[in-house]
């Protein structure tokens, strides 16, 4: 069975008006997704600098504080309280020890790192450590021989 052929190949200029209508659509689309807020999104941390710094091959969990002194976990706002609720919960779940990560502001006193390391202990997560940010143009750390 043949099947009659109707399309023709297009052999005039294509218009730009349709491509213009599209790209100013999605400037406006790009403009309004700026002007939505996503929780979590907005916490800027200036972590300090510092190299050589151990790391940790232990299961990790991550709580930041801001320069005001306000705790996030999982990228949301969290009072003190329902923070060690949640670690209990997570140290609970966990088949191996685990290691809390501080990501603290450098406006950060010691005092609010060292309550958070604390409230940590008493949910059951004995190290913690602070995290860094490499400084520029650092050398690596020497390799040892193997």
């Amino acid at each position: 069975m043949r099947f009659p052929r109707n399309a023709r190949i297009l052999r005039s200029q294509l218009d730009a008006a349709p491509f213009a209508a599209v790209f100013f659509l999605l400037v406006i689309f790009m403009m309004l997704g700026s002007l939505v807020y996503t929780p979590g999104a907005r916490l800027e941390l200036q972590l300090p600098q510092a190299n050589g710094l151990p790391g940790t091959d232990k299961p990790t969990v991550s709580v930041a504080i801001d320069a005001d002194g306000r705790l996030y976990y999982e990228n949301q706002w969290i009072e003190e309280s329902n923070l060690q609720r949640r670690l209990k919960a997570v140290v609970s779940k966990s088949a191996e020890p685990l290691t809390l990560i501080v990501e603290a502001d450098k406006e950060v006193s010691y005092e609010k790192c060292l309550r958070l390391a604390l409230l940590a202990r008493e949910a059951g997560i004995s190290e913690a450590l602070l995290a860094t940010l490499p400084r520029p143009n650092a050398t690596p750390p020497p390799r040892s021989p193997q």
